[in-house]
């Protein structure tokens, strides 16, 4: 089913809480579905992007087109080799509804992405990830539908292009496909990974490695450290963590030795925590106006309430600007901004 509303106020449609109206806005249930949008002659030429559940988005204006809000919810075992599931999650699902169920199912693999807002088509996208887990890691397939074809199509991992919070549908594909469904593949063979923050401890004190017990312990620590979206504007972490030449990051580990530093996955470089740049800037629990940085976490960004989406930008130039002067690191934003 398709439903289509004209001229609508985004407020309740981005977590940050900021105003902003869309020209259109229609919701599909089906992948069918989009066939019928695209088909209508009001599409041709027209400016659209897909609007997951908004927990990744920034709107600084008014969006002069159409948004694309997937809602089908279906999430379903397609497959089963031994103890591995092939599993089958609509675009519309909660991603955290479906790392819920995973659980409840006995199936590992995404447990340590336990309470990552948004939805799941929105997912691979951003190659969401926490504590040592990206979606990369599981992901066997995406399936999408492309409006300049009018085709279904699937795209398997290989060519997704996933990088740190990065993907084909970031790039090349951006703006040209809309994700329906992705399939992931999970097992029932346990297969903890407890080794980023405290996470060991927090499982250690609930009773031991079981899925329940992780996804409680991650619940509860991301619980503590990030703001409730429902509550206080925000998207999450707004900075990428940035990946820098390791011969700045060493020049910077020896002027500040309890700076943390991880491997990035490349020769020759290596990845700073931006949080960590951030509050050594001064800027952690620090406020302005109606936008300010979150106590706990400082790659947050949060809406101290009224405030606009250009204000939130304004906030976030002036903290990569010092940034910047002060360790030579440039910070790019993870949330998506329009």
């Amino acid at each position: 089913m398709v439903r289509i509303y004209e001229n609508i106020e985004l407020t309740a449609r981005n977590s940050f809480g900021v105003p902003a109206r869309a020209k259109r806005l229609i919701e599909f249930d089906e992948a069918e579905d989009l066939m019928q949008i695209f088909a209508d002659e009001k599409m041709t030429n027209e400016k659209w992007i897909v609007l997951a559940g908004g927990n990744n988005t920034l709107f600084t204006r008014d969006f002069e087109g159409t948004l694309i809000c997937p809602q089908n919810c279906g999430i379903e075992i397609v497959a089963t080799e031994g103890n591995t599931v092939h599993v089958r999650i609509g675009a519309g699902v909660e991603w955290d509804d479906a790392v819920a169920w995973s659980v409840e199912q006995g199936l590992w693999g995404i447990e340590n992405l336990s309470l990552i807002p948004g939805k799941s088509g929105a997912a691979p996208v951003q190659n969401i990830g926490a504590y040592g887990t990206e979606v990369k890691d599981v992901i066997e397939q995406i399936e999408m539908f492309c409006p300049e074809t009018m085709n279904r199509l699937i795209l398997a991992n290989d060519y997704c292009e996933f990088g740190y919070r990065d993907s084909i549908f970031k790039r090349s594909l951006k703006g040209r496909v809309i994700i329906t469904s992705i399939v992931i593949r999970l097992s029932r063979t346990p297969n903890p990974r407890l080794r980023y923050g405290d996470v060991q401890q927090r499982v250690d004190e609930l009773g031991g490695p079981t899925l329940a017990n992780i996804r409680e312990a991650i619940v509860a620590i991301r619980s503590h450290k990030l703001p409730n979206p429902t509550v206080t504007g925000n998207a999450g972490s707004f900075f990428k963590n940035p990946v820098v030449d390791r011969e700045l990051a060493d020049r910077l580990l020896a002027e500040y030795p309890d700076m943390p530093l991880y491997p990035a996955g490349e020769e020759g470089k290596a990845k700073l925590a931006a949080g960590w740049l951030i509050d050594r800037a001064g800027w952690k629990g620090k406020s302005d106006g109606r936008v300010g940085v979150h106590t706990r976490q400082a790659l947050v960004l949060i809406n101290l309430g009224g405030a606009t989406g250009a204000e939130v930008m304004e906030l976030a130039y002036r903290i990569v600007t010092e940034v910047k002067e002060r360790f030579g690191v440039e910070l790019s934003p993870e949330v998506n901004v329009l």
